[in-house]
């Protein structure tokens, strides 16, 4: 079985994640979404409420799963049982940080990343951008699925 994990604080969930996992279900027979604890970064949304609506977002996807973490990345993938990390690359300064992360992530634990490129529709999108777009009370529906809408 081809499992994956794939990392990240997701402050909010995005457009553009979603579509990494629902592509990375072609490649894979089971994803698990981890929810890494970052230390480094203001929570904008709790947690256990990432969680749920991530959750909430897969329901009806058996193969999709979500947990929070709070170790290594490497460390929590073998804990799932994953070979793989999965991630996506918006732009060049996300590739170069990708390709540092998973060499050391292949060094630590032996585990390969898989990189998908960004649908151009949803490169500009960032948690960032919707952080801030929520911050000022703009309106976020049209970077985030419908189900956190």
């Amino acid at each position: 079985m081809r499992i994956a994990i794939f990392p990240g604080s997701f402050d909010p969930f995005t457009l553009g994640h979603y579509d990494i996992v629902n592509r990375g279900l072609t490649l894979f027979d089971r994803i698990v979404i981890g929810l890494g604890r970052n230390s480094t970064k203001k929570e904008t949304f709790p947690i256990r409420e990432r969680e749920e609506a991530i959750r909430k977002i897969f329901k009806d996807e058996p193969r999709v799963e979500v947990q929070i973490y709070d170790s290594l990345t490497v460390d929590f993938a073998r804990e799932v049982g994953a070979h793989f990390i999965l991630r996506g690359v918006r732009c060049v300064a996300d590739f170069e940080y990708e390709r540092n992360m998973a060499e050391a992530n292949k060094n630590l634990g032996g585990i390969e990343t898989i990189l998908l490129y960004t649908r151009p529709e949803y490169a500009h999108i960032s948690s960032t951008l919707v952080r801030d777009l929520y911050s000022y009370n703009k309106d976020i529906s049209a970077y985030v699925p419908n189900k956190l809408r």
